[in-house]
């Protein structure tokens, strides 16, 4: 296996994104930052990747920030640490494909806040989440972007005040995750999840996943006249014509590549 603490692959049009750093418990340095801004701008640009699939090798999931990086710097290089940070998890808001993180360990902090930055995520049992900052004095308020617009406000909060993790059954009870698995079924769960999605038209996925999170974001009547429109130019897309012409047909669509 590579050395890099980030490894990207590609397999039958899934593309994976390996956090590789098992020892140091997969922080976000900087380093594994830029990797990951590199490499989802290259899968935004991939028409063969259809789903994206975050995952990291050893027991931990990430353990957020390297914390050398928080120690003795400026305003300047903390801000900069935090706008990459920003732009990883945007990046993955905006990309094109669908991404699932796949959770096998404990994800504390700014690594929490990579899970909830995800389209989809599966855990095991054996997972845990935290937003732990509170206990040595840095409160956790970038991760809890994503954490609170995944969870319950109530919740989110109490994560963020107390730092206790919580299982994966109440992540999932919360919505911070949508699936748990046992341990040995992990990956076999979310690979069946990325091929059920990677078989629809990559181009109507394109337009749906933008979509549904600007509409999020507005109020009902606005939402509504934004879905009114995206499934006008849907509609007028070839895919959606073949779609529905090969479910009226009772055949297998045959999506543009």
């Amino acid at each position: 296996m590579s050395n890099l603490p980030v490894i990207y692959e590609i397999s039958e049009g899934i593309g994976f994104l390996t956090l590789n750093n098992p020892e140091k418990r997969n922080p976000l340095s900087t380093e594994v930052l830029e990797l990951l801004k590199r490499y989802l701008e290259q899968i935004g640009q991939d028409a063969k990747v259809k789903v994206v699939v975050l995952r990291s090798s050893g027991p931990v999931f990430s353990c957020g920030h390297d914390l050398n990086e928080l120690v003795g710097g400026d305003e300047e290089s903390y801000a900069g640490i935090f706008a990459a940070c920003t732009r990883v998890m945007e990046a993955i808001r905006l990309l094109p494909q669908p991404v699932i993180a796949q959770v096998q360990g404990l994800a504390t902090a700014a690594g929490c806040q990579l899970v909830a930055s995800c389209d989809l995520a599966v855990a095991a049992e054996t997972a845990s989440f935290a937003t732990p900052g509170v206990r040595i004095g840095l409160f956790c308020t970038t991760p809890g972007v994503a954490v609170s617009r995944a969870v319950m406000p109530k919740k989110a909060m109490e994560m963020l005040l107390t730092g206790n993790p919580i299982p994966a059954q109440e992540a999932l009870e919360f919505g911070l995750i949508n699936r748990v698995t046992a341990p040995d079924k992990l990956e076999e769960g979310v690979m069946a999840l990325a091929r059920q999605i990677s078989s629809a038209s990559a181009r109507t996925l394109a337009v749906g996943k933008p979509a549904f999170y600007k509409q999020l974001e507005m109020d009902r009547a606005t939402a509504y006249k934004l879905a009114e429109g995206v499934m006008v130019d849907n509609l007028l897309e070839r895919d959606a014509q073949e779609g529905i012409t090969a479910f009226l047909e009772k055949r297998e669509p045959k999506w543009a590549e």
